[in-house]
């Protein structure tokens, strides 16, 4: 019984994944590859740390991001993980909340500067979390 609960969990952990990648795949920008987009979450969580740890970005708006750290890192979150599909909403709103949140009081440029993936999947994050577009002579300072 319980190896059928554990299956069953993993499963579900595992569709919601594949199905958030699905939903990226369709959102990415046209010619980005599927490498870039798989890398693309592990690059959020490095940019919600690095923002946490920019001093140039207010203390609230680092309070918030340090929120969706832990949040996003727990293993249990009020919509657990391995419901399918809306396992994850609950992490992408807080997410998208504490990033929202940083571009509105630390300005884009925070964002932009402490960015460290491509600049297609800067442009993905933008218009997923709808930050907004990225003006082209942003190209320089990302990455």
């Amino acid at each position: 019984m319980l190896i059928r609960i554990i299956v069953g969990l993993v499963t579900a952990l595992v569709a919601s994944w594949l199905l958030l990648m699905l939903a990226l795949l369709i959102a990415r920008p046209r010619g980005e590859s599927v490498r870039h987009v798989a890398r693309f979450l592990p690059d959020v969580a490095r940019l919600l740390r690095d923002l946490h740890r920019d001093s140039a970005v207010p203390r609230s708006v680092r309070w918030r991001l340090w929120v969706a750290l832990v949040y996003n890192l727990q293993p249990f979150t009020i919509i657990p993980d391995f419901i399918p599909i809306i396992g994850f909403a609950d992490n992408i709103v807080v997410t998208v909340w504490a990033l929202r949140s940083a571009v509105r009081k630390a300005g884009r440029d925070a964002v932009i500067r402490n960015w460290h993936g491509s600049r297609e999947q800067l442009v993905l994050l933008f218009r997923v979390a709808r930050l907004g577009t990225l003006p082209e002579e942003d190209d320089d300072m990302v990455g």
